[in-house]
């Protein structure tokens, strides 16, 4: 059976997330791919900041001030017969539901770990979602240019905090300042560091070891390598590419993105074991396959004014199924409106060009009036149907906010729509006096919020913190009366008019269960 030439585009994409922790290396990692894709002629450092060169894929004011990636970016690269996208996530301590979404739109995801700092909270955090979807996870530990934690310590440390399987597809010899290569376990070779081309790789025996005279055979780090090794092949997991895409097990590669070391050997073997598009379930419980004819996908993200000079949203959207054409007739789901799609766009981090055909696994941007909303689901053909919900997450932190200048009203409002559409902030109103309170899961995002008011919608904001609440919906509203809400348990309505309490803490809470049985709250993920 002949597989279509649609079927064959579709296979050959390799759709990923990066995930990890501030100041682990994810800007490195993801530029160095873009160098070995061709994408970009020189990997540019990102700290360079007094040179003004900054890393291609962190486009926003406030990220090129603080050498951080704020919003999600998606890069696209051919390698090896492959069509790579990688979906960059913020990876600050007080990264967004913008993050959790993106995760939603990936078929694996790669996590980049610092290999003096180990499994960090919000590393945690990200590798849950990927769990929660059983979606594959690829390891790399960088930095071993640098001094940092034994590597059987961090690879127990990978399956204690994680709860997941580890296999070492390669092994470091020495560290920091003897950082002498990795002995690569899986292509059975040992690749150099710091070497000339030709010398780079050394081909191993039989026995796993080198028999050609080199200094490293004669230092106490190769030796220590291969006791390691031996361990490693005697006691620890056996390799299986099912349980890899499962989930259950996930690859570990050890390397130095800085020094753009180990990263190709990554990439080549990353893209043996990687998943190519996966179905996806709809509401009905149907299974949409990415290799069915008729094109649909769904909204994962939208992003405002990405060209100042234009004040443009763009609604970013993965293709679930079949193929994009430019000019194409849709249909958006829940509006049931159809409409022709004469603008869209491919991404290469601010390097935009019109996408004129794309298919499943691919990310395209749409140019948005205000009609998508996150989670919308687009169809080309008869059918009609809903992905199932992405998850909205319950915020922990809140503020209220007001516009300095009371006659700039309008802005403010359009502003907070705008702004609250993309998903990066929750919207509540206080019941009778109407003030306007956001929500959000970390402190960033309201730092992001205030700068964007001033330099998107010139209106400068007051925020004023009301610290961190525990916000619980109510399943049987007509069970709430107006007696119920105090300074420690505030009533407010979320932007769809759902009722929300938001409780001063849990003993407030379990206050307010105790005295009020009858009313069932439930909070978001």
């Amino acid at each position: 059976m002949s597989i279509s030439k649609l079927e064959q585009e579709i296979l050959s994409r390799r759709t990923f997330a990066i995930i990890s922790h501030p100041d682990a290396g994810k800007t490195t990692i993801t530029e160095k791919l873009l160098y070995f894709g061709g994408a970009i002629r020189d990997a540019g450092t990102v700290k360079g900041k007094k040179s003004g060169k900054f890393a291609t894929s962190d486009w926003m004011e406030i990220e090129k001030q603080r050498g951080i990636s704020v919003t999600s970016s998606v890069m696209q690269f051919d390698y090896d017969g492959c069509r790579v996208n990688i979906l960059d996530t913020p990876g600050h301590q007080d990264f967004s539901e913008d993050t959790y979404r993106t995760l939603m739109a990936v078929d694996s995801a790669v996590m980049v770990i610092d290999a003096a700092k180990g499994i960090e909270t919000q590393t945690k955090k990200l590798f849950q979602v990927c769990r929660m979807r059983g979606i594959p996870i690829f390891t790399f530990i960088n930095k071993l240019d640098r001094q940092g934690k034994e590597p059987l310590e961090l690879i127990e440390e990978l399956e204690e905090v994680l709860g997941i399987n580890a296999y070492p597809m390669n092994w470091p010899i020495g560290m920091g300042k003897e950082f002498l290569g990795i002995y690569d376990r899986f292509n059975n070779r040992i690749e150099q560091f710091r070497t000339e081309e030709e010398d780079r790789f050394l081909p191993l025996n039989a026995e796993g070891e080198l028999d050609i005279e080199n200094d490293m055979t004669k230092t106490s780090y190769y030796t220590q390598a291969l006791d390691d090794i031996m361990l490693l092949n005697e006691a620890g997991n056996e390799f299986s590419e099912d349980k890899i895409s499962k989930g259950q097990l996930t690859p570990v590669f050890f390397g130095s993105a800085l020094t753009n070391f180990g990263v190709q050997t990554f990439l080549e073997t990353y893209l043996k074991f990687a998943p190519s598009p996966q179905p996806r379930l709809t509401e009905q419980e149907t299974i949409v396959e990415p290799t069915d004819e008729d094109f649909s996908g769904f909204v994962f993200k939208i992003q405002a004014n990405m060209n100042p000079a234009h004040r443009d949203r763009i609604a970013f959207v993965r293709i679930a199924s079949g193929k994009f054409n430019r000019g194409m007739n849709i249909t958006m789901t829940r509006t049931e409106k159809s409409f022709k799609v004469t603008q869209a766009t491919t991404f290469l981090a601010d390097d935009r060009e019109t996408a004129d055909e794309a298919v499943a696994g691919d990310i395209i941007g749409l140019y948005d009036t205000g009609n998508y909303q996150i989670g919308d689901t687009i169809v080309g053909g008869k059918k009609k149907f809903q992905f199932e919900k992405l998850p909205q997450f319950t915020p922990e932190l809140f503020v209220r906010v007001t516009a300095k200048n009371v006659m700039k009203q309008k802005h403010f409002h359009k502003g907070i729509n705008q702004l609250v559409q993309e998903g990066a902030i929750q919207y509540y109103k206080t019941l009778h006096t109407e003030d306007t309170i956001l929500g959000a899961v970390g402190q960033l995002q309201f730092e992001v919020f205030e700068n964007r008011m001033k330099n998107e919608y010139n209106v400068d904001v007051v925020m004023q913190p009301i610290g961190s609440k525990i916000a619980r919906w109510i399943e049987n509203e007509d069970a709430v009366k107006d007696s119920m809400t105090g300074p420690r348990s505030m009533l407010v309505n979320d932007r769809y008019g759902n009722k929300v309490f938001l409780f001063e803490n849990e003993f407030a809470m379990r206050w307010f269960n105790d005295k009020y049985p009858e009313v069932k709250l439930y909070s978001l993920l």
